[in-house]
């Protein structure tokens, strides 16, 4: 690897995974997913680097390459891991940016762990950036590191780009360390956000608590501009249409649907998370049993919850509140043979993904909150025969650009409900007449323009094709 790269991504992990070969030899492979997908292309086009973890606790590895990427390796102790990734990541940041669906959690060791390790990440940034190259920091494990890395290299573009939602200025206003956080955005040139309203709620924190000055989507940091705005994200369409192209997957579509008997497949793929509204869309599947508006047999409900955050207590508890819940509706309204929810609480790989898409009637995506939600237009771009159906949150990113899905407010169990047989019951012209918009947004907005778009705007800030808020 080079000294220097000129174009630099940080994240808190790298974007491959550890597997262990046939013969127990370690080696990596690419991970899944949209933001590895679009990023790439870039860094193998400029000889960029990938700043991260490698996955594992108390281990030191030097830079390698793999998958044509340059990476750099971030080492974090087992207590960085539980205080920073664990603790003020995910049970501080988390909850507090998705609404405090849970309560956060705002102790003093955790804020110093994050400190600690965003400060590791930043200087190793600093290191390994050439004069004047551009820095993409990805995500909320690490909104202090623009500001850390502008005071050590003032020469460098930075971007930021926040996957998750960003909450309102009087829910972040609980945090006792809001001020540094939002210094530490401000050190990029460009924030990024899934939604407008994330930007002006950015916007707003930065005029009140700094007594900054605003303009449009910009904030002024003494004689710097900073500009906040929405680049929603998106899928890997490309990859997807391949995927359903193979025979192999089609074949398990079909054989999906006949290992279900017939009935009509409402699908849920998600992390298992608070977040996700996964419980409040079985309990409204279930009472259309109890309200006999369904029988067994005539549907049924596959949720894949892949496993997430083992090791958090709340993660745990609501592991077991589901699949309570399961047990009980299956207990309740199943007949031999016939239950109405598979539950699965496992990762798939992306063509049995792919495959479930292709089998299933409804598509349902339900969180409470969501940055986006990549689901729903994996769903969407797998869609090539316009059928099926999309119920969506109106409280994920996705609802903003996915306007012809069933619409859906999911703390509203009757709404929920009366949505759900709606989406059953469409008929194919109906299902068309929806499917067909949706999938021209997603095609013509996939993951590759997104990141085009944010880089475009990061490093020509007069450009005319830049996106306005959207």
């Amino acid at each position: 690897m080079s000294d220097r790269s000129e174009f630099v991504v940080v994240a808190n992990r790298l974007p491959v995974d550890r597997v262990n070969g046939e013969d127990g030899a370690p080696s990596w492979r690419r991970s899944p997913g949209g933001l590895v997908t679009a990023i790439a292309p870039v860094m193998r086009a400029r000889d960029g680097a990938w700043i991260g973890w490698p996955g594992a606790p108390d281990e030191e590895l030097e830079p390698f390459v793999e998958d044509g990427m340059h990476l750099v390796p971030v080492g974090l102790s087992a207590l960085e891991v539980e205080r920073y990734y664990e603790g003020f990541s995910n049970a501080t940041l988390w909850p507090l940016y998705h609404d405090v669906i849970a309560p956060p959690v705002y102790e003093r060791k955790l804020w110093d762990a994050y400190v600690k390790v965003n400060r590791r990440f930043a200087e190793k940034a600093a290191e390994v950036a050439a004069e004047r190259a551009v820095v993409w920091v990805q995500d909320y494990q690490l909104q202090l590191v623009p500001a850390m890395l502008r005071e050590l290299r003032p020469d460098l573009r930075i971007g930021f780009f926040l996957h998750i939602p960003f909450p309102p200025m009087e829910l972040f206003w609980q945090l006792p360390w809001r001020r540094q956080i939002i210094e530490g955005l401000l050190g990029a040139d460009l924030v990024g956000f899934q939604r407008p309203g994330a930007a002006a709620n950015f916007l707003r924190l930065a005029r009140r608590l700094l007594d900054g000055r605003t303009s449009g989507q910009m904030a002024f940091v003494g004689d710097r501009a900073v500009r906040a705005a929405a680049f929603p994200i998106s899928v890997d369409v490309r990859e997807l249409e391949a995927l359903i192209g193979d025979p192999a997957v089609r074949r398990r579509a079909e054989e999906i649907r006949a290992d279900l008997g017939g009935a009509k497949v409402l699908l849920g793929v998600d992390r298992l998370d608070y977040t996700k509204g996964i419980a409040q869309r079985l309990q409204a599947f279930g009472e259309l049993f109890r309200d006999g508006d369904l029988k067994p047999g005539e549907a049924v409900f596959v949720q894949i919850a892949t496993p997430s955050r083992e090791r958090v207590e709340q993660y745990r508890l609501l592991r077991d509140q589901i699949e309570q819940e399961v047990g009980r509706i299956n207990g309740e309204y199943a007949e031999l043979g016939l239950p109405v929810i598979h539950y699965l609480h496992t990762s798939y790989t992306r063509d049995e993904l792919a495959a479930l898409y292709l089998a299933a009637d409804v598509m349902v995506v339900t969180p409470l909150r969501d940055g986006m939600n990549l689901v729903a237009k994996e769903y969407v771009a797998c869609r090539t025969d316009h059928r099926g159906a999309l119920v969506l949150s109106e409280f994920a990113g996705a609802a903003d650009e996915l306007k012809r899905a069933f619409l859906v407010n999911p703390y509203d169990i009757n709404g929920l409900k009366a949505t759900l047989l709606e989406a059953l019951r469409a008929e194919p012209a109906e299902q068309s007449r929806r499917m067909r918009p949706m999938r021209r947004r997603v095609i013509e907005h996939d993951v590759d323009r997104w990141a085009r778009e944010f880089l475009t705007a990061l490093e020509n800030p007069h450009h005319p094709d830049q996106p306005s808020a959207r």
